[in-house]
């Protein structure tokens, strides 16, 4: 569920109609709806029993300081990938101690920088890593926290490229030895082993792969206790899907993350161990949109090439992903008549397309569409090619919207270069 809806043939985020943005702001500009991130955070927190466990948001989704503010007054940790990420999600008040640190490729500034702060847990993924963070910890007097992150050899996920659990992909430790570098780490001085943790993929709608995942792990938890060894967390990260078209065949919504967190909770009967979860697509994938304008239409034989103003390195996906979004024009149709368009951007490759022969209602130069679902994965993975500014961001709550991330200029795009002192 999401709050962008037709009022009075107008679309609207919230209570706010989309045309008052964009007169304020132009476009292309990404829009979110507070309210669609309050909702579905509260109901995955509730349905995996927090505050018992806990749910650390994956600021990769959408780092933007507006999303993490709100999810930061909700209670939510952050799961963060990089220094950067832990300081975004500082700056939006998101403590140290409700964070976990992943990533393959931690550097030693970064895993010093982490443990300088007091971060709650860091997800260890390599023996090489593992040394180097005990010597980092032990070497300021202090004894960090982890957990092992181990690649259960169970891939899933919306695509190749976002299947992270396979023994193909460069994540984790691998299965067969976790139990010797969990020992080895429960004997070194700067860390302090109490756990787990595993994710197979992102954007994943049937719950199979993930109850393979976690059944495999709990059997290392039951035999990491048989030979003495303290566990006391597990990870299970992230990974569900959401609904991308409003008649995707699967289940969704809160029916999906009752059905997850029912069988999480069955496959972790009695293992008495505080559960993590590190949803990101979840909650932000359908709480944001990204408005763009018709620039032409280019008729070219049985083609219709729609262009906008909007391109592939403002949504990446498309490019990307071959991912899914529905278009909605700004004005709502008033009759059925629709034509088949490929939507365009300007961007000099002809990976710059949004869908193609998509029927959609007629669309003329000029009018405003939406590209749906666009809160996660959007605007955190934009980029300045063909040197395009990065564009604006906007947080909508109720009757109410903020810039919360200014359309950077062409003195601030140019301005990040230095040209060399002989030229």
């Amino acid at each position: 569920m999401h709050h962008f809806n037709y009022i009075s043939g107008i679309l609207h985020a919230e209570n706010v109609d989309i045309n008052t943005i964009i007169k304020a702001v132009g476009t292309p500009v990404y829009i979110y709806s507070s309210a669609t991130i309050e909702r579905h955070f509260k109901i995955f927190a509730n349905a995996v029993g927090v505050p018992k466990n806990r749910v650390f948001y994956a600021t990769k989704a959408n780092a933007n300081l507006g999303v993490l503010t709100t999810l930061a007054r909700l209670g939510a940790g952050a799961d963060v990938v990089s220094e950067g990420e832990i300081r975004k999600a500082q700056a939006a008040g998101i403590d140290p101690n409700n964070m976990v640190f992943s990533g393959v490729g931690k550097t030693a500034r970064e895993l010093a920088y982490a443990v300088s702060v007091g971060i709650y847990q860091i997800n260890v993924e390599s023996e090489g890593e593992l040394e180097l963070l005990s010597e980092i910890a032990a070497s300021s007097g202090k004894r960090q926290d982890i957990v092992l992150r181990v690649n259960p050899d169970v891939g899933a996920g919306g695509h190749a490229k976002i299947t992270t659990g396979s023994s193909a992909n460069k994540f984790g430790v691998s299965f067969s030895e976790a139990e010797r570098l969990y020992a080895k780490a429960s004997n070194l001085a700067g860390v302090r082993c109490i756990g787990l943790a595993v994710h197979i993929g992102s954007q994943i709608t049937e719950l199979d792969a993930l109850e393979s995942a976690f059944v495999k792990m709990r059997s290392v938890v039951e035999s990491l206790r048989s030979q003495g060894l303290h566990v006391e967390r597990l990870d299970l990260g992230g990974g569900l899907g959401i609904p991308y078209e409003q008649q995707a065949p699967f289940a969704h919504g809160p029916d999906l993350i009752e059905a997850y967190a029912a069988m999480v909770m069955r496959v972790t009967d009695g293992l008495d161990v505080e559960l993590g979860f590190e949803p990101g697509r979840l909650i932000v994938g359908n709480a944001g949109i990204l408005v763009t304008e018709a620039l032409y239409l280019n008729k070219r034989g049985n083609k219709n090439f729609l262009v906008v103003d909007a391109a592939m390195n403002d949504l990446v996906r498309p490019a990307m992903y071959e991912a899914y979004h529905e278009i909605w024009p700004v004005i709502e149709p008033v009759n059925a008549t629709c034509h088949a368009y490929d939507v365009v951007g300007p961007v000099c490759e002809s990976g710059d397309t949004f869908t193609s022969d998509r029927n959609l209602p007629e669309i003329a130069k000029g009018d405003l569409i939406a590209l749906m679902s666009a809160g996660a994965y959007g605007a955190t993975m934009s980029s300045t090619y063909n040197q395009r500014p990065l564009i604006a961001e906007v947080m909508v709550k109720g009757d109410q919207f903020v810039i919360t991330r200014p359309r950077q200029t062409y003195e601030e795009l140019i301005g990040t270069d230095v040209a060399p002192i002989w030229v």
